[in-house]
């Protein structure tokens, strides 16, 4: 496409999306990897959260969770979900919208390790999304978890990766008078070719 140059250009957009948060990581003050991911319940009831992303690989994208709660329980449901992506400082988001699978061998248990130890242990001691009596309680439950785990906790068993493979890729970015710059990826299934698209604003 002739008028796709500048910050839209490339044939693939997963390097498309790394380069967009790397110029973030450059910009944003706080989480640059910060996601708006979308759900629905059994009801079919939307549900939306901030979820930070961890991988963008060359065919999906990988973020971390516990696999009891809530937004585990929606995605391993519906099987799809969605996200956006959206940096202030470059006026700029990123859509995705796909299928999910879970990451729940080696590179989750590497992606473990490298978190924070108290991070780590505070896997262990969260029932998320359940009912908590008080932060007390919690506090309580992390210190159990750290004098059983010691300081090198494994993975716990209910807590890992989601893999969410794109159909549909859309690159925004910020336009004079409202007349953004909108261009959308869009492919049958996970390994189809993409049909890209200008978009009106």
């Amino acid at each position: 496409m002739s008028d796709r140059s500048g910050i839209f250009a490339g044939e693939d957009p997963f390097v498309i999306a790394r380069a967009w948060l790397a110029e973030a990581e450059q910009a944003e003050p706080n989480d640059p990897n910060a996601i708006a991911l979308a759900t629905v319940d059994e009801t079919g009831l939307p549900n939306s959260r901030m979820v930070l992303l961890k991988e963008i690989e060359d065919s999906a994208f990988v973020f971390y969770t516990n696999y009891e709660s809530a937004k585990a329980q929606e995605l391993e449901q519906a099987g799809k979900a969605a996200f956006v992506m959206h940096w202030k400082s470059l006026r700029r988001q990123i859509r995705v919208r796909g299928s999910i699978t879970r990451e729940d061998g080696p590179q989750a248990d590497e992606y473990y390790r490298s978190r924070s130890l108290k991070s780590r242990l505070g896997a262990w001691a969260s029932k998320q999304s359940q009912p908590l009596e008080s932060r007390g309680a919690l506090m309580a439950e992390v210190a159990k978890v750290t004098a059983a785990k010691g300081p090198n906790p494994p993975r716990p068993p209910f807590w890992g990766g989601y893999r969410l493979t794109p159909v549909e890729i859309e690159f925004w970015a910020d336009g004079a008078f409202r007349l953004h710059d909108r261009f959308r990826w869009r492919r049958k299934e996970g390994t189809a070719e993409w049909e890209i698209l200008r978009l009106n604003p």
